[in-house]
């Protein structure tokens, strides 16, 4: 059973047409267009999106705050850490599709150990989208210290 949050924020988004739609949030700062990507065998339409880069910019930013919060509990300064993420969308040995990621953390003012601790403690206590994907995500953290 999940935990039960106290939701300080809600973010509202809807869908039109699903992978080959458009998708936007209520208040209109997020707004793109979709389509499948060739190399799933969809339109690949150019100037288009796919819900896995709006998942991965997503993910990228609560990881990069999640960095940056365990950062300041240790004294150190992650503030300028960057983050991408890596979204691969692929079928499932059961049946159906499945995500995996790939989180890579960059910061050459932390030393290696300090920012690998920094990122693991981030993925498993802190960040929402790690707690979302446990379990059921393969998510692989690569990270690149100085």
């Amino acid at each position: 059973m999940a935990d039960k949050i106290d939701a300080k924020f809600t973010a509202h988004a809807s869908a039109t047409g699903g992978r080959n739609g458009h998708t936007a949030a209520d208040d209109g700062l997020v707004s793109v267009d979709l389509s499948v990507p060739k190399a799933m065998g969809g339109p690949g339409k150019p100037n288009t999106s796919t819900p896995e880069h709006l998942f991965a910019a997503g993910y990228a930013a609560c990881f990069g705050g999640a960095v940056d919060f365990v950062g300041r509990q240790h004294k150190v300064n992650a503030a300028g850490a960057k983050v991408s993420a890596a979204v691969s969308i692929g079928p499932r040995e059961g049946g159906g599709f499945g995500l995996s990621v790939v989180l890579t953390v960059e910061d050459p003012t932390i030393p290696q150990a300090t920012l690998e601790t920094l990122a693991q403690e981030a993925h498993e206590k802190i960040c929402p989208y790690s707690h979302a994907t446990r379990g059921n995500v393969d998510v692989t953290l690569t990270i690149k210290g100085g």
